[in-house]
């Protein structure tokens, strides 16, 4: 299929203001400030939903902020809830950038939407961002009866960056006896920090996230004798994958992530974990928090929210291993 015609809008927009310039000069605080204003032209306003709530909780190098979204017509009492990583590389973005696609998961499903603010590289290089991410989970979950949420079903999610914490979390979680997660969300997951895929190849540049970007996050985020086989980084070089949670995976057509989002679906459902994945025609990364812009985004928001809401309510495991 070929490039959605508002996400190839929206990218021939780019281009004519120049983009976010020159990646390979830019400082970090001009990105997180770049990407705050793209935020705040092309995320979804306005999505409506029963109350915010903002707030700290101990993280392992001092208090972590979160926003807890509640929905106005609750799935369940006490609530589902999804505890969310956003993307960014673990460089930039924050619980504001990724507003609109936490109120519409959080509308759409009729679950809670728990936003947390990790540290971020380069002043927290890795493993900074893992530790918070699970640390975070764990007090959600010990702490659910108090804010209202129901213990068994929780979640964790996350997009591009966020959705490889995310992934991580759940791996954690098994081996180190943690709670039972309900479900793994992830959208445009960075899964593997080798780039050897056949997307990372032929989707490099041109398409709103490209190698050149991907490098710079890498070398804020990482220190230079990291062993990027780690699979804290790089979730899919996991040892094993049998007694995972359940997975909804995200991908996009005109995405450089999109195939090692396909094969981390693949090696869940080979270990007997029921895992679907979507690959969104047409879209591009982060398309799924640029739905002011990209309408289609809308569409695919409101399906991974009702997937959701099934997993999160019913028996997830009923919907087998399959892709959808």
């Amino acid at each position: 299929m070929p490039l959605d015609p508002s996400a190839k809008r929206l990218l021939d927009m780019l281009a004519t203001a120049g983009g976010m310039g020159d990646i390979a000069t830019m400082t970090p605080q001009q990105m997180r400030d770049g990407f705050r204003r793209l935020a705040q032209a092309v995320d979804l306003k306005g999505v409506p939903v029963g109350k915010i709530e903002d707030g700290a909780l101990p993280g392992p190098g001092g208090p972590l902020p979160y926003r807890i979204y509640r929905p106005q017509h609750p799935s369940a009492q006490p609530l589902p809830a999804l505890v969310f990583f956003h993307g960014g590389g673990g460089v930039f973005g924050d619980i504001d950038t990724h507003d609109g696609l936490c109120r519409t998961l959080c509308a759409e499903s009729g679950c809670a939407v728990i936003s947390l603010d990790y540290r971020r590289a380069p002043e927290h290089k890795f493993p900074a961002a893992v530790e918070d991410s699970y640390a975070a989970t764990l007090w959600v979950h010990d702490h659910a009866a108090e804010l209202g949420l129901d213990a068994r079903r929780i979640a964790v999610g996350g997009d591009s960056a966020g959705g490889g914490l995310a992934a991580v979390v759940c791996q954690m979680a098994l081996t180190h006896h943690g709670p039972p997660l309900a479900l793994q969300l992830l959208f445009c997951p960075v899964m593997d920090m080798r780039p050897g895929t056949a997307s990372r190849h032929a989707l490099a540049k041109g398409y709103f996230l490209d190698q050149a970007t991907m490098d710079w996050m890498l070398q804020h985020y990482c220190a230079p004798d990291t062993d990027l086989d780690d699979p804290r980084l790089s979730p899919l070089r996991a040892s094993q994958f049998s007694g995972l949670p359940p997975a909804h995976i995200h991908t996009a057509e005109f995405d450089p992530l999109r195939d090692e989002g396909e094969a981390y679906a693949r090696a869940l459902q080979q270990a007997g974990v029921a895992a679907r994945h979507t690959c969104h025609a047409g879209m591009i990364h982060h398309f799924y928090a640029m739905a002011g812009a990209i309408p289609p985004a809308r569409v695919a928001l409101k399906a991974a929210a009702s997937a959701m809401r099934e997993a999160l309510l019913g028996d997830a495991s009923a919907t087998g291993n399959r892709e959808v």
